[in-house]
C-alpha cells in the first residue's frame, strides 16, 4: 500500500509539474511573439456581410433588457442585420423582453423572439434552432450576462474577408471585477486564459476555443463542422475543435475586450466551474484522439493535449492532497524514502512557472501589477487548490461519461460594490454533499499541519497550510449564502 501511495503521490505532482511546463512555453510564446502585444485593431468599413446575432436566454430577468439596450446601439446597417432572440425562459424573463421591444419598435430594427416551449439541447439546441432560421452568413453570439459596445461588429468582421477564417473571439472584460475578493480572484485568472493561453495558442497555429460568447461564427463553418451538439457541457469548445479539424481557422482578439458580469457568490461560482471542468473534460473524451491522430504538428498536439485536459490538474491536485498526509506516516516509517521528497525540490521549477504565467498575465492588464499579484496570486492558488474537490469531481464525471443537465450559472447584474444580491430569485443555495466533504477537508489538512509538527517534520508544512485555508475558505462561502436566503 505504501508503494502504491507513493506512486500515484509522484504521479499527480508529475501531471501538475508538465502543465506547468506546458504554461510557461506558452507564456514564452507570448513574450517573445511581438506581433501578439501589438494587434492593431482594424474596421470592416466597407465590407458588410448580413449578419445574425444570436442572444441565448433562459430565465435572465436581471439583464436581459441590458443586453438588448447594447444591441439596440450596433453601429452596422440595419438592412445588414438580423437579431435572434433565442428565448428558452420558464419565468417572467419573455415578458420583459416583449415589453423591451416594444420601446425599441421606433429603431425599425430587424428583431425576432423565438421562443422555445421545449429546452432540448439546453444552450447548443437554441444555438442550433436559430441558426436553421439565420438570414446571415456570419453569426454573432452573446450572452445575457455581456454587454457589448457599439461597434463590435466594425472591429471585429474584417477578419472574415480571409475565406479560411470560420470564428473569431474577443476578449472578455469585467464589469464588477472590483465588488469583493471572489470576483477579483476570477478575473485574475481569466485575465490569464484571454491573454497568454488564447494569444500564444493562435501565434503558434494551434488549437484555441470559442468561449461561448462575444464571437462571431462564419455559419458555412458551423455547419462544415456537423453543427452544434448538446453531448458536451462546453457545445463552444467541442464545435471549436471540430471545426479547426476541418481545416478552418479560428482568430483571437486580444485587444478587443467585451465586458461582462461575473457571479459575485460561491454557489454561482461552482455552477460556472462545474460546467466549464466537466465539459471540458467530456470534450476531451470525445475529440482527443481524433486531434492525435490527425495531421497537426507535434508541438500542436502537445498544445491540444494541455487544453483538452486543462481541467484534468484538479483531479491531481486533489490527489496529491489527499495522499499527502498518509505520505507523512511513510517517510516516517521509511526514512531511506526522503528523498522523494528531496526530488519533489524539482516542481519548486512548476511553481515558479505558474508564477511566471500569472505575473505576465497581471502585468498585461493591471497598472500597478506588481500590488495586484501580490495581493491576488496566493489566493487565487489558495482557492484553486479549495475547489480542486468540486472541480475534480466534475472531471472525472466527464471523464467517465457521466451525463448531468446543463446548469445556468445565476446572474445578479451586480456592478458595484455594496450592491445587494440577496432578492435575487435564481440563487436556491443548499448545504449538499461536496460542501460538507470540503469542511472535512479542511479539519483534515489541519490535522495534517499537526501530524507534520508532532513528526517534527515542515515538508509539507506549508503545503497543509494552503490546502486547510483553501477548503476552508470555499466551505465558508459556500456555506454563507445560506444564512443570507
Amino acid at each position: 500500500m505504501a508503494i502504491l501511495i507513493t506512486i500515484l503521490y509522484s504521479l499527480s505532482l508529475l501531471y501538475i509539474f508538465l502543465f506547468s511546463l506546458g504554461q510557461l512555453h506558452l507564456t514564452w510564446i507570448y513574450i517573445t511573439r511581438k506581433k501578439i502585444n501589438s494587434q492593431v485593431v482594424a474596421s470592416s468599413t466597407g465590407f458588410n456581410p448580413q449578419v445574425t446575432i444570436q442572444l441565448p436566454i433562459f430565465n435572465e430577468r436581471y439583464v436581459v433588457e441590458r443586453l438588448l439596450e447594447a444591441i439596440s446601439k450596433f453601429e452596422y446597417p440595419k438592412d445588414k442585420m438580423e437579431i435572434q432572440i433565442l428565448d428558452d425562459s420558464t419565468d417572467d424573463t419573455t415578458e420583459i423582453i416583449l415589453k423591451k421591444l416594444e420601446s425599441l419598435r421606433s429603431l425599425k430594427l430587424d428583431i425576432k423572439l423565438i421562443h422555445r416551449e421545449n429546452r432540448a439541447g439546453f444552450k447548443a439546441g437554441a444555438l442550433d434552432h436559430g441558426l436553421k432560421l439565420a438570414k446571415g452568413e456570419l453569426i454573432a453570439i452573446f450572452d445575457a450576462d455581456f454587454i457589448p459596445g457599439p461597434d463590435f461588429l466594425q472591429k471585429t468582421l474584417y477578419t472574415f474577408t480571409n475565406a479560411s477564417v470560420g470564428a473569431v473571439q474577443t476578449r472578455w472584460g469585467h464589469i464588477n471585477k472590483d465588488y469583493s475578493l471572489l470576483t477579483q480572484l476570477q478575473a485574475f485568472g481569466l485575465d490569464a486564459h484571454f491573454s497568454i493561453e488564447q494569444s500564444a495558442r493562435n501565434a503558434v497555429g494551434s488549437f484555441i476555443n470559442f468561449n461561448g460568447t462575444c464571437g462571431v461564427w462564419r455559419k458555412a463553418c458551423i455547419i462544415d463542422a456537423g453543427g452544434w451538439s448538446s453531448d458536451t457541457l462546453t457545445e463552444d469548445l467541442d464545435l471549436s475543435y471540430r471545426a479547426q479539424l476541418k481545416g478552418w481557422k479560428l482568430k483571437y482578439l486580444e485587444e478587443i475586450s467585451t465586458p461582462g458580469e461575473l457571479p459575485v457568490i460561491m454557489p454561482a461560482i461552482k455552477a460556472q466551474q462545474y460546467r466549464w471542468n466537466k465539459g471540458g473534460a467530456e470534450t476531451a473524451r470525445k475529440i482527443f484522439v481524433k486531434v492525435m491522430t490527425s495531421n497537426l504538428k507535434g508541438i500542436n498536439k502537445v498544445h491540444a493535449f494541455f487544453h483538452l485536459f486543462n481541467s484534468s490538474v484538479f483531479l491531481s491536485v486533489l490527489l496529491a492532497a489527499l495522499l499527502s498526509v498518509p505520505m507523512l506516516f511513510i517517510i516516517r516509517n521509511n526514512p531511506s524514502m526522503t528523498g522523494i521528497f528531496r526530488l519533489g525540490n524539482i516542481f519548486l521549477v512548476g511553481f515558479l512557472s505558474i508564477s511566471i504565467f500569472y505575473w505576465v498575465a497581471t502585468k498585461r492588464f493591471n497598472v500597478n501589477a506588481g500590488k495586484t499579484f501580490i495581493n491576488l496570486f496566493p489566493g487565487f492558488l489558495i482557492v484553486s487548490m479549495g475547489l480542486s474537490l468540486h472541480n475534480g469531481i466534475a472531471v472525472l464525471e466527464g471523464l467517465l461519461g457521466i451525463k448531468t443537465p446543463f446548469v445556468r450559472t445565476p446572474k445578479f447584474n451586480i456592478t458595484k460594490k455594496g450592491e445587494p444580491w440577496r432578492n435575487n430569485v435564481y440563487v436556491h443555495p443548499t448545504f449538499d454533499i461536496i460542501t460538507l466533504l470540503e469542511g472535512i477537508l479542511c479539519l483534515y489538512f489541519i490535522a495534517g499541519i499537526c501530524i507534520g509538527a508532532y513528526f517534527n517534520t515542515s515538508i509539507l508544512f506549508f503545503f497543509h497550510i494552503m490546502l486547510a485555508t483553501g477548503f476552508g475558505y470555499v466551505f465558508y462561502y459556500s456555506v454563507k449564502p445560506l444564512a443570507n436566503a
